[in-house]
């Protein structure tokens, strides 16, 4: 059987995947070529059509530049990106999916943060990494792809050096995905749902388990399972969030058999057991999801995992403070 150290990657000599890029003039190319995908906005699933150079999203809210609600070392994160340090996350306003059950509610459908110009954007990063976080985390990043990497070709300028963590709903397009081939370091997306019917009533998106599916393959592809370095901090790969819903243990098993199925059984999974009715869900409109996941609902989805042939799972380990 397979041990996390047959995972192991070298810290010594690891650059991050996008530097590479940036020194043959490549990361500047992918930047420009997002950038165009705005004058007729198709950078998420809903493809809009919107002029986003001259108006918001009409689903994202979100025009030229991104809105960021907040940007600090993450301490609550998975212990591979959290280590000691922190994850330098960086929180983006607004989002492409409609959760009605949103445990950052405020930051995903409010009017919350502030717009922030390329220069600023490629500030917060460098700020992150000079409080020596592990990582810089894209919260909720679908949306502002092209902004990202118009920022991130600055950071490169200035010095950051840093592994990306791109953490998305899995809603997310194969032509964005492609576009950032060879510079996220780490994929961390988060498997919501597999049935369309749940999908439409709970994220006003039919179509999310089909562009799901799409988006884990193109990520698996990219940068395959998650490896960490010798202190257990990860360096690259893919890390996989499933939020356990009350009632849907169905659902989550057919999830973790695609995921041990079809990705790889080697996938780094977080079974997340932290559901709180949040958002439209306790106005009383979704009465079946207004409670927290029973510990039976929580047992047998990694009872599914385990049986799919999932063996990789999150459990917290106490901070190391210093």
């Amino acid at each position: 059987m397979k041990e996390q150290t047959d995972f192991l990657i070298s810290a010594t000599g690891f650059e991050p995947a996008y530097l590479a890029l940036h020194r043959r003039g490549e990361l500047a190319r992918r930047a420009e070529a997002a950038l165009h995908h705005l004058e007729s906005c198709d950078i998420c699933p809903r493809t809009c059509g919107d002029n986003r150079f001259e108006e918001i999203g009409t689903v994202c809210k979100t025009g030229r530049h991104a809105r960021v609600v907040s940007y600090f070392p993450h301490m609550g994160e998975e212990d591979p990106l959290r280590g000691w340090e922190g994850s330098g996350t960086i929180f983006f306003g607004r989002c492409s999916l409609r959760c009605v059950f949103c445990q950052n509610y405020d930051i995903s459908q409010m009017d919350t943060g502030r717009e922030v110009t390329p220069q600023r954007l490629a500030q917060m990063m460098l700020e992150l990494q000079r409080q020596n976080c592990h990582n810089i985390n894209f919260v909720t990043p679908s949306h502002v792809v092209p902004q990202i990497l118009e920022a991130l070709v600055l950071a490169a300028e200035q010095g950051l050096r840093l592994p990306l963590v791109y953490n998305t709903g899995a809603y997310d397009t194969l032509h964005t995905l492609r576009l950032l081939d060879g510079i996220v370091d780490i994929y961390m997306p988060d498997f919501k749902f597999w049935d369309r019917d749940l999908a439409r009533r709970y994220l006003a998106a039919p179509d999310y388990p089909e562009v799901a599916r799409r988006a884990f393959r193109e990520m698996q592809r990219q940068v395959g399972v998650l490896r960490l370095d010798e202190d257990g901090i990860a360096r690259r790969g893919l890390l996989v969030r499933h939020l356990v819903m009350p009632g849907c243990q169905q659902d989550s098993a057919r999830i973790m058999h695609f995921l041990a199925g079809e990705i790889s059984p080697d996938t780094y999974v977080n079974i997340m057991a932290q559901y709180r009715p949040e958002g439209k869900v306790t106005a009383g409109k979704y009465p079946e999801i207004n409670r927290g996941p029973t510990s039976a609902e929580l047992q047998s989805v990694y009872v599914a995992a385990r049986t799919a042939g999932l063996w990789r799972f999150d459990r917290r380990r106490p901070l190391r403070l210093f």
